[in-house]
């Protein structure tokens, strides 16, 4: 982490054990990342955060390399290095490739996706950069998902575009 604009909570600060202790079950080794500690500065913004996002990583039927598809171009097009860094080598053990994640940082992907990706492509491209989605990207995402998976993807996109916004007004890299 660079110098971030809030100074990020130091272990031994007080925080409830509960809490850390979630927040470390979470990372690998668990290590606390640079995210982890700024939102400790707030107690009540870890615990809720912290139940969200382990949730959309590890409850939602879309699958891992999907999500982390959608994460890692919120990433790119929201500035976000931090969680391109997080997300990049999830992505590829997931089964994303390094070709298409070297398209993701296009402005307009060229790599050889699948007609799904291409639609949560488009979704994540659409909900970032104007917010609004065209209904035939929903319907088309239904037709191919189901109903249930159209509403996991669409809650990624707005979570990781709250994580980078998180990650880009702090300074967190």
């Amino acid at each position: 982490m660079n110098s971030p604009r809030i100074t990020p909570w130091q272990d031994g600060d007080p925080v409830p054990a509960s809490l850390l202790a979630d927040i470390q079950a979470r990372r690998p080794d668990g290590q606390l990342i640079g995210i982890d500690r700024l939102l400790l500065r707030s107690a009540p913004l870890a615990e809720g955060w912290n139940g969200l996002m382990r949730r959309v990583r590890a409850e939602f039927e879309l699958t891992l390399e999907y999500l982390e598809l959608i994460m890692l171009r919120v990433a790119v097009l929201n500035g976000a290095s931090f969680e391109w860094d997080v997300h990049y080598p999830v992505y590829l053990q997931a089964g994303g490739t390094e070709a298409k994640a070297a398209a993701l940082q296009q402005p307009e992907p060229d790599a050889e996706f699948s007609s799904l990706e291409r639609l949560l492509i488009e979704l994540t491209d659409q909900s970032t950069r104007g917010v609004v989605v065209e209904a035939t990207v929903i319907e088309a995402l239904k037709q191919t998902v189901g109903e249930r998976q159209a509403v996991e993807a669409v809650a990624t996109v707005a979570a990781y575009n709250m994580v980078s916004r998180f990650l880009v007004a702090l300074d967190i890299r």
